[in-house]
């Protein structure tokens, strides 16, 4: 769930060359209808968000039945300093503050779908995905 579309886009290509099948929402609403309609291995959640605040989202996200066992990355352009507490609190499994080192954000995303989560807002098929030699991909595209 991104609201910044450059920053959206460039999630969604790095993740789709990473070999996941991502869906992305602008809002938080759009976010939570989706993880209804679909199972998703991980989902990489913006705390600003227009309509609700992220870590409200990842709260409910965690209240449902279908969605507590999805891992949630919260990425921000706050410090971390500033959400830890909130971050813990809400049940995210990391947090990524923007702007993002592009390798760091994909080693980390594909840290979390390989550490064993079984269905994100990126379904992927992670299992082919050979993380260290990923950067060198990225750097080619």
């Amino acid at each position: 769930m991104e609201d910044d579309l450059p920053v959206a886009m460039m999630m969604v290509h790095l993740l789709t060359h990473a070999g996941c099948d991502v869906e992305m929402a602008p809002t938080g609403r759009k976010g939570l209808e989706l993880t209804q309609e679909i199972s998703f291995d991980l989902i990489t959640l913006d705390i600003d968000l227009p309509d609700i605040n992220g870590f409200e989202i990842c709260r409910e996200l965690k209240q449902r039945h279908v969605s507590r066992h999805i891992p949630v990355v919260m990425i921000s352009g706050r410090s971390l300093e500033e959400n830890l507490r909130q971050t813990v609190e809400v049940g995210a499994v990391d947090y990524i503050s923007k702007p993002f080192d592009v390798t760091d954000y994909i080693f980390r995303i594909i840290s979390h779908l390989n550490a064993g989560s079984t269905t994100s807002v990126f379904p992927c098929d992670h299992s082919g995905v050979d993380s260290e030699n990923l950067w060198m991909q990225q750097l080619s595209n």
